[in-house]
């Protein structure tokens, strides 16, 4: 770790978060409901970027992978992404009795950001091939 590591991580995750709160705020606007759509799509979204991001720069850009992973991937959507905001939501439905939806959201979000990876590095590997 050196001093540059951290600049990237800071800058990138400043940006990273300030597009989560642009986004949240957004789409809050559109889904006035106790589902959190919000977080649904930006977590989601940002799974689908991180593979995009890997898939890239594993193919493209290797010689600078590591400082691109740290700005981007740790950064970026780290800052972009948010894993407590998901689980405060979940607790939210819960207390609110709304279980079905909270199982709908833990279980929507963790398969949708898992295939939305995949379908990134899978979209990336034949643009490329």
């Amino acid at each position: 770790m050196n001093m540059l590591s951290l600049m990237y991580v800071a800058f990138g995750g400043a940006f990273g978060s300030i597009c989560r709160y642009v986004a949240m705020s957004l789409i809050g606007k559109l889904h006035n409901t106790p589902f959190p759509y919000g977080t649904f799509v930006v977590n989601i979204s940002g799974s689908f970027l991180m593979g995009l991001w890997i898939a890239v720069i594993a193919l493209l850009l290797p010689d600078r992978q590591k400082d691109l992973h740290l700005l981007f991937a740790v950064g970026v959507l780290g800052g972009f992404t948010t894993f407590s905001t998901f689980s405060l939501d979940t607790f939210m439905l819960i207390e609110k009795g709304l279980i079905g939806q909270a199982a709908a959201y833990v279980f929507g979000s963790i398969i949708l950001s898992v295939l939305a990876l995949f379908a990134a590095m899978l979209l990336v590997q034949k643009l490329v091939s």
